[in-house]
């Protein structure tokens, strides 16, 4: 049986709280997503920089921001419009402590793009090996 609050019956049943990390996180991704957008309109090298994520440390201490893309020209304009970010964060979100914040390319991107070439590649020669084509005599060169 579900454990209800405040001991009464009837009351509403307790669900496990979202960890407070978690929703530090997630406040932190809109907010720092919110000010790029701003910032992008006056420099174009954060024009095509996406926040994929946020991960806040257990002491709320510090928080690295995954990018999708990350140039080296986006990155030098990010170290140079850090403060101006956490700035947002501390007038925007209830914190004790602003994180301070480390950018990072979200490897989940790479990842993904390495993975679909590789399904591109399988794709390929087995539409041009069906009934003996041009793909059959590539795979028996490989020795596939």
């Amino acid at each position: 049986m579900a454990e209800r609050r405040g001991g009464r019956r009837g009351a509403e049943p307790v669900t496990p709280r979202y960890p407070r990390t978690a929703r530090v996180s997630q406040v932190l991704r809109q907010v720092v997503a919110e000010e790029l957008g701003r910032l992008s309109d006056v420099d174009e090298r954060l024009r095509l920089v996406t926040v994929t994520g946020v991960d806040v440390d257990p002491d709320l201490r510090h928080a690295t921001v995954w990018l999708a893309s990350m140039t080296e020209a986006a990155s030098e304009a990010l170290v140079e419009d850090r403060v101006r970010l956490q700035a947002a964060i501390g007038r925007q979100v209830r914190l004790k402590h602003t994180p301070q914040l480390a950018f990072k390319a979200d490897p989940a991107v790479s990842t993904g793009q390495r993975i679909e070439e590789i399904l591109h590649q399988l794709d390929r020669p087995a539409d041009q090996g069906r009934d003996g084509g041009p793909g059959d005599d590539q795979r028996q060169a490989d020795g596939d």
